[in-house]
């Protein structure tokens, strides 16, 4: 494929994305997290198909001028989108990685398949639930009794959204897991669930100041897209509980 008949990324998004590579230079998180976030709000937003955006811009770094690093890439892409399956419904993901397929090489794409021969047996309910209680900890118990009344949300949640989905250790680990849960929750401007998760990012042992810095790159992507967080608690807020 020539560099003129290639997708060019959009001066805005790269601005964008530049600024949040930038503030995570701040951190000790590592040089390659900023774009799980990136991803995990994008796809949360109002136009996932801009995945692709985000795509484009990573393959012109020099760390992905080899097609076996751009495969590697995208397993970590794909991955952080099926993680946010269970945080912002199906729909969407698809579209995100529809977006990315339509702009990929083909001797960039990635065939393997993580999740064939999953079952919905003990060892996937304990490995959920395993990362269920490193996140609640104390409040575990308490916040599945939230549900006593409405069961089937308390199976799926340690069934499948822990067990099937976010215990998955094959491409992602725990902080980049909790970089697609907390900014993706939190991008849709919804208060509870902010709380936990922005509570759970402290209780992995992110420092207090990083996780401002992952709060303040979340709401930098809301506002590039004209929406709202103002229910979304501050670290502040929420650090009395941890």
């Amino acid at each position: 494929m020539s560099s003129s008949s290639s997708p060019q990324v959009l001066p805005h998004f790269a601005e964008l994305f530049t600024e949040l590579e930038q503030r995570f230079q701040s951190t000790k998180l590592g040089n390659d997290k900023w774009y799980i976030l990136a991803i995990a709000t994008l796809v949360a937003g109002p136009d996932p198909e801009r995945v692709d955006q985000l795509y484009l811009h990573l393959i012109n770094q020099s760390a992905y001028t080899t097609s076996s690093a751009r495969q590697a890439l995208v397993r970590r892409l794909r991955e952080a989108l099926v993680k946010a399956v269970p945080i912002v419904g199906v729909c969407k993901p698809i579209e995100s990685i529809l977006a990315i397929s339509k702009v990929e090489r083909d001797e960039d794409k990635d065939y393997s398949f993580t999740r064939e021969g999953w079952q919905c047996d003990q060892a996937s309910h304990d490995r959920g639930t395993n990362w269920f209680q490193k996140l609640y900890a104390r409040d575990s118990n308490n916040t599945l009794d939230m549900f006593a009344s409405h069961r089937d949300f308390s199976w799926i949640s340690t069934e499948i959204t822990y067990g099937l989905f976010l215990s998955d250790r094959q491409v992602l680990d725990d902080v980049e897991t909790e970089l697609v849960v907390a900014p993706g929750i939190m991008s849709q401007n919804l208060p509870v669930e902010s709380h936990w998760h922005i509570r759970g990012m402290r209780r992995l042992g992110i420092p207090k100041e990083e996780v401002q810095v992952v709060w303040d790159c979340v709401q930098l992507v809301v506002k590039f897209f004209g929406t709202r967080m103002d229910r979304v608690p501050t670290v502040e807020a929420v650090e009395p509980d941890v």
